[in-house]
């Protein structure tokens, strides 16, 4: 019984950060909050840094990544990292986005981020979040300013069934022509042009001239919830890959490492191939680990960083936690035969014979272990030899900072759909295995 309050316990808390988190941008401002009211120091990559033992410090870029890490009391042996992403598949506004049709609608001109199921983004209400750039100080500078407008804004709205007779026979949608969404009425294209910035401004608390650029996604205004017979479900948007990211957040937060330097890691755009200077593929985790190798190296009187680093990475582990696939209850065919995650089942330990995933025989091991010591399940994947996989975080970030490294998941139905299905204990798993992990 105890578990199961555990798990919807935690799994109400991940819930709220999720609701509270519409964009890339308000997941790392969330996670701030979390780390300042521990007490962690923010670092600036513009300045010098001064790091020491016991210490607890946090690093961002861009506005939508960060990297935490805690310095233990005694002399690190290496690093202890765990990895997931702050992004998820959406639709981005372009510039300029109004577009009047047929006398007085207004959409709005969108593109896709990410690879989503289209069709689960019809017929919901939906809203805009994501950040500006403004000008400030009598426009000497410029700062960024978060917004959410947090109502119900627009719809993409379906295809009468009277108008296609054939819809349920399958339908390929077109993002330019079927997918923008329903903003609003207006007299003509003139009183369109600038409806959205003056929104966006009012929100920012701003004026319309003042906004610089923008970054605004679409979100799902559906709310997560818990269902199932004995509440045994978790249905939420973003779950790919905010639950892995609350509870290794949460599992960072609550222990405190005794031989190695326990380091959280969030990167943005995985969905998009993290090929940005904030996302895995990036030197965002390179530099942090250089820097605070130098740091320590200094301190301690060691004849060279880098001999430190190389020393300390021998002796380090990357945990890639990106959400796993489960056996569909409908279409169980899809699943490899003998590797089949069950919600509820526990962390799933992903394989790929061509190394998407970075699990071999010594990292499965080592998470195994993690999970027996921590006192939670673990399961399986690995795709069908004929259906093609998808990569995550793990190989992206090993072939910058060459440590061993497995990839993990939360199990999951619907992945990248608008709102996905998952297993209500899971959560509470995953954040005990990483309390284990970030103690040692």
């Amino acid at each position: 019984m105890r578990g199961k309050m555990e798990g919807l316990e935690v799994c109400r808390e991940m819930l709220s950060f999720i609701e509270e988190s519409p964009s890339c941008f308000h997941v790392i401002a969330n996670i701030k909050e979390k780390l300042a009211a521990a007490g962690f120091r923010e670092l600036d990559e513009r300045e010098d840094w001064r790091v020491c033992a016991g210490g607890s410090y946090y690093v961002t870029r861009n506005d939508s990544s960060l990297i935490a890490f805690r310095i233990p009391e005694n002399e690190p042996r290496g690093f202890h990292m765990a990895a997931s992403h702050s992004d998820s598949p959406t639709f981005k506004i372009k510039e300029y986005p109004e577009m009047v049709g047929e006398k007085h609608y207004v959409r709005l001109n969108t593109e896709k981020y990410g690879g989503m199921i289209l069709s689960t983004w019809l017929d919901r209400p939906l809203s805009l979040a994501g950040r500006v750039t403004v000008y400030s100080d009598n426009k000497k500078s410029i700062m960024t300013k978060l917004v959410n407008l947090d109502m119900d804004l627009c719809v993409i709205p379906n295809v009468a069934i009277h108008m296609n007779r054939d819809i349920n026979k399958g339908v390929e949608y077109n993002p330019q022509t079927d997918m923008l969404p329903l903003y609003g009425v207006c007299c003509g294209s003139e009183d369109a042009q600038g409806m959205l910035r003056e929104q966006i401004a009012e929100a920012a608390g701003v004026m319309p001239e003042d906004i610089l650029g923008q970054d605004l996604f679409l979100y799902v205004r559906e709310k997560g919830r818990i269902f199932g017979r004995e509440e045994e479900f978790v249905l939420s948007p973003r779950l790919d890959d905010l639950q892995c990211v609350y509870a290794s957040v949460q599992g960072f937060l609550t222990s405190i490492p005794k031989e190695y330097i326990s380091l959280c890691a969030v990167f943005d755009n995985e969905e998009v191939g993290s090929g940005t200077r904030q996302g895995a593929d990036s030197t965002f985790l390179e530099d942090v680990m250089e820097r605070v190798c130098s740091d320590l190296a200094g301190q301690a009187g060691e004849p060279g960083a880098a001999c430190l680093r190389n020393r300390m990475i021998a002796d380090s582990f990357l945990i890639s936690a990106d959400n796993a696939h489960a056996v569909h209850p409908n279409h169980p065919e899809l699943a490899d035969p003998t590797n089949r995650p069950c919600l509820n089942g526990g962390i799933v330990i992903k394989y790929h014979g061509s190394q998407k995933y970075t699990t071999d025989a010594v990292s499965a091991a080592q998470v195994k272990s993690l999970c027996i010591r921590a006192g939670v399940p673990y399961q399986t994947y690995a795709n069908r030899s004929d259906i093609a996989g998808g990569s995550t975080l793990g190989n992206i970030s090993a072939a910058h900072v060459s440590v061993s490294s497995a990839d993990i998941g939360l199990p999951q139905l619907a992945m990248h759909s608008a709102v996905e299905t998952g297993g209500v204990e899971d959560t509470a798993y995953a954040l005990r295995m990483f309390q284990e992990f970030f103690t040692e």
